[in-house]
């Protein structure tokens, strides 16, 4: 069985969701899917007047938390962070940082690999981020399946990237029929490509 880890850091809310949708289609499609969030650094009382950000921090703090260890487990791995000014959220980046010793030693390599994202705005930096956080991965020596348009629900969303989410100046826009999809698609094609190496001559 393929196994999958979803690997995300969530301020908002939206990219919980977006990992938990992922996780789901991960398993319909025969993978042992792990979800792991990348702990907050901030200290809760910076975004408390926050109620979005605060309402996805109870309801995560207490969930198995990111290690390098899930990379180490999985087969396949799909990252997400949301946009900060074209570029991944400090957290993520934070905790991609501590992999240096795993990287040394290959550990990271040889895997397949996928990313979303978020943002406020419509072109809010969500390409740059993706293709800056595939960056990393061709260090790792993965290997890169992003969802192009293989499938024409990809016309829907419109990002061959990954997948992406604007989430609005209000945090109020929940996840389209369009992103959804996208998602589904993309965890599938992870979990497939996986498969298929896995079950490939060396």
């Amino acid at each position: 069985m393929t196994k999958l880890a979803v690997i995300y850091y969530s301020a908002t809310g939206h990219g919980t969701k977006m990992a938990e949708r992922l996780a789901a289609a991960g398993e319909r499609a025969g993978a042992e899917v792990r979800v792991r969030h990348i702990a907050e650094t901030r200290d809760p009382q910076t975004f408390a007047q926050n109620p979005a950000w605060a309402a996805n921090y109870e309801a995560t703090k207490d969930l198995p938390a990111a290690t390098g260890d899930d990379i180490v487990w999985a087969d396949a791995v799909i990252f997400g962070s949301p946009t900060r000014f074209s570029s991944t959220a400090a957290p993520f980046q934070t905790f991609m940082d501590r992999l240096g010793g795993l990287w040394a030693q290959g550990k990271l390599a040889d895997k397949v690999y996928a990313c979303f994202t978020s943002s406020q705005t419509m072109h809010g930096g969500q390409e740059t981020t993706l293709i800056g956080m595939y960056t990393s991965l061709m260090h790792f020596g993965g290997v890169l399946v992003p969802p192009g348009y293989t499938d024409g629900l990809k016309f829907a969303d419109g990002n061959p990237y990954g997948v992406s989410h604007v989430t609005g100046p209000h945090n109020q826009n929940e996840l389209d029929d369009a992103t959804l999809a996208a998602l589904d698609h993309m965890a599938t094609r992870v979990v497939t490509v996986a498969a298929r190496l896995a079950g490939g001559s060396p």
